[in-house]
């Protein structure tokens, strides 16, 4: 695993000690949500504003999270109160310091009366432990803000009221309101056909609910200038059946070409998530239904500014909620748009509300990277020009193409042949003649002489053609003409746009002179370029610099990708195989801006990224620092590594003094003086394990040896192994039990999964 710069955290002690300044009053309500803070600012604030003889408070309960700022607000300000409602999203797991602390004061006789509703949509039992009201009350409680919207607030509050007044029954009823539904077009422009696509966004209905709307506003409007429709679809959970196929029988008449969601956490694939196909006995995710792109477009629940500072770029809880929850689902992620703002404040409730505000720059950036999508899907296959990227590392011309459990170049061929059939332009330049000049070798002086290149029958005919060209490897690409590339001019033009603070890193970091024509080491086959990643940087430790996770990448790395932007008009990249070195340059965690690298050097091309199963770490860094669809293929087929030489002679030994150990004892004896002797001069035998007998060491050590898995090749993208390679795999994978499924060999004896063979 490799590093990128962040430090650790984790969802309690990150929380930095905010100093708690609320003193006492009668009613306090404490929330996760920020929507619903300011929702009742406006509507409790004014009702109990006329209540003279009554006072209120509202708290946002995220810093109650820190264990010394949840005691100090309980022994200052809970304790003193009548009535305390928390709504709390994550319930104990998330605040157990501030719930441990109700506890503590009602030992010490506190007479607060403490009503403790769950934060989401999902009854938590567990939250009863610390209510002082039944159940039924509870829940009637939780109805209201369940529901949400201004009349329910207002009907909340005449239940606080009778609760004050000690009664507990006689509550009015909430009020259904309908939980998801589309916002109406304003422009007047929603029947109009469409000339690039349709994209909808998804949002939680309490932005709605509280006219929390300018980054959703912000978001389509930008979306719009990218000649896109767009329809907004509040709901309070994409987990509702409900609105599930309120979406789906939308999609039947007006299909999208992508979805933004601001919607957190995962959807599932449960009952709430999938449906099952009965013909294929396959569970279908209710995005996979949608059959476009989604794209995970999250807000901040804090302000930019922390955004700004943070080297992880969100915070863990926000990661979680935001990230890595929704990426289960398959989810693309972009980056955030919007951050928690402190709005007006007021006085009387000691609260300052805060609201959604939109990052013009970041908005930008999703509404390009959504454009870009839609244009992938709608261009047509003979039309789409496509950069396929192989890693190189280290930069030798005998590691190009390299890929951690696949072979990278046969895997390519086939890809590429696979796209033939598909009708993509891959055997020459559509619209050129032989001797024409392309705009980037004219900057070189350098002609186009074959434009009908045909595609290469084998991987290692690839790997030939790439080598006859310029590559990574300066030694073995002295005198070579390059094919194409990009003039210094406009390399540091492109430069010269970044922000001031990603200049002052380049400038510092790389001081060398810089061609005047930086070449592009790749080969072009029709409408398919296959490129070879460039190094991270010069020098004689190409290794660490690799991995370096402060290190920018020098200008050249930024002309590559320039190239396949501006130059070859790329519809989309494809990283083949783990892994590259794009997700790895310097820049936040996740969240990235425009001043992070990986965003730097990719902008909002599609990227797709073909990535061994086994490695779901190092592909979450592609995911979420290069938006990057992973494409998971199969580890190398494995096979059992058996015994030779001396291992198998000690085996032989072994069986041999089994048979004879009744029936011939003498044998034995001899026999067990032969492995004796074959141990004193075999180097391996210090690895056997202790034992009082000898011989079981040795049997346990062989067979555990001879039962180890082993790769028997490399895996080809889009192919099954074939014949004894196949069995063998299936065999690897099955004689090995997991969570509630035996093993192999435990099915064959009837024994459960935690036997031990």
């Amino acid at each position: 695993m490799h590093r990128i710069a962040t430090k650790p955290g984790d969802l309690d002690s990150e929380k930095k000690l905010e100093s708690v300044r609320q003193t006492p009053a009668d009613i306090l309500f404490i929330s996760t949500a920020d929507t619903e803070l300011s929702g009742l600012a406006q509507v409790w604030g004014k009702r109990f504003q006329k209540k003279a003889r009554l006072t209120l408070r509202l708290m946002q309960a995220n810093p109650l999270q820190h264990p010394a700022a949840a005691e100090h607000y309980a022994d200052n300000v809970l304790c003193k109160a009548k009535l305390a409602i928390f709504r709390l999203h994550g319930g104990y797991g998330y605040f157990p310091h501030m719930l441990d602390e109700i506890l503590h004061i009602k030992s010490h006789g506190a007479k607060t009366r403490i009503l403790v509703l769950p934060g989401t949509d999902e009854w938590d039992p567990e939250l009863m432990n610390f209510n002082d009201y039944s159940e039924p009350l509870v829940r009637q409680m939780f109805s209201y803000f369940h529901e949400g919207g201004v009349d329910n607030m207002e009907l909340a509050a005449e239940a606080v009221e009778l609760l004050l007044e000690n009664k507990t029954g006689g509550f009015p009823e909430a009020l259904k309101i309908p939980t998801f539904g589309w916002l109406k077009d304003k422009s007047g422009k929603r029947n109009q056909k469409s000339k690039i696509g349709r994209v909808w966004i998804t949002f939680y209905r309490a932005l709605q609910q509280t006219g929390d709307m300018a980054v959703v506003e912000a978001l389509t409007e930008a979306l719009n200038k990218q000649g896109l429709e767009v329809s907004g679809f509040y709901a309070y959970s994409l987990r509702e059946i409900e609105a599930q196929e309120e979406l789906l029988r939308k999609a039947e008449m007006e299909p999208p070409d992508a979805i933004l969601t601001m919607q957190s956490f995962s959807i599932g694939t449960g009952p709430s998530g999938g449906s099952m196909d009965e013909g294929s006995k396959t569970r279908f995710s209710f995005l996979e239904r949608l059959n476009c792109p989604v794209i995970q477009v999250p807000t901040s629940t804090e302000n930019r500014e922390a955004w700004l500072q943070n080297p992880r770029g969100f915070s863990a809880s926000n990661a979680a909620m935001s990230v890595v929850l929704p990426e289960t689902d398959g989810r693309l992620f972009s980056t955030v748009v919007g951050f928690k703002q402190e709005q007006e404040a007021a006085p009387e409730l000691e609260f300052r509300s805060k609201r959604l505000a939109p990052d013009a720059k970041q908005i930008e950036h999703v509404a390009e990277l959504t454009a870009n999508w839609v244009r992938l899907r709608r261009t047509a296959n003979a039309e789409k020009r496509v950069a396929i990227i192989l890693a190189n590392y280290p930069n030798k011309d005998s590691r190009l193409g390299n890929g951690v459990g696949l072979d990278t170049p046969a895997s390519v061929i086939a890809f590429l042949k696979d796209l033939d059939k598909r009708g993509y332009c891959i055997s020459s330049f559509p619209g050129t003649e032989p001797g024409a000049t392309s705009v980037s070798r004219a900057e070189s002086g350098a002609t186009v002489e074959n434009l009908e290149e045909k595609i290469p029958e084998t991987g290692d005919e690839l790997i030939r053609i790439l080598q006859a060209g310029i590559t990574n490897d300066a030694e073995m690409s002295y005198g070579k003409t390059p094919e194409q590339g990009i003039s210094r001019e406009r390399l540091f033009e492109m430069i010269g746009a970044l922000q001031e603070v990603s200049q002052a890193t380049l400038a510092k970091q790389w001081t060398h002179e810089v061609a005047d024509y930086v070449p592009v080491a790749g080969k072009r086959f029709g409408n398919i370029f296959i490129g070879i990643q460039p190094q991270r940087g010069f020098g004689l430790q190409t290794q660490a610099i690799y991995h370096d996770p402060a290190l920018s990448p020098p200008p050249e790395y930024l002309a590559f990708y320039q190239w396949i932007r501006e130059d070859f008009d790329a519809h989309a990249v494809i990283h083949f195989g783990k892994h590259g070195n794009l997700e790895w340059l310097p820049g936040r965690s996740v969240a990235l801006g425009s001043d992070d690298f990986p965003q730097i050097a990719l902008k909002t091309l599609p990227n797709l990224y073909p990535f061994i199963v086994n490695d779901p770490g190092e592909g979450a860094q592609a995911k979420r620092r290069s938006s990057a669809v992973i494409v998971d293929h199969l580890t190398p087929p494995l096979t059992r590594a058996g015994l030779y030489e001396e291992l198998d002679k000690a085996e032989r030994l072994l069986e041999e003094h089994a048979h004879c150990e009744t029936l011939y004892p003498e044998r034995a004896h001899e026999l067990e003086h032969e492995i004796e002797h074959l141990l004193e001069h075999a180097e391996w035998s210090e690895e056997l394990p202790e034992d009082d007998d000898p011989l079981n060491a040795l049997s346990s050590h062989l067979c555990e040896l001879k039962e180890s898995q082993i790769r028997s090749g490399l895996h080809i993208f889009g192919q099954l192994p074939e014949g004894e390679k196949r069995i063998d795999f299936l065999l690897s994978l099955l004689r090995m039990p997991s969570v509630e499924r035996p093993g192999l060999l435990q099915a064959l004896l009837g024994k459960e999964p935690d036997f031990d063979l």
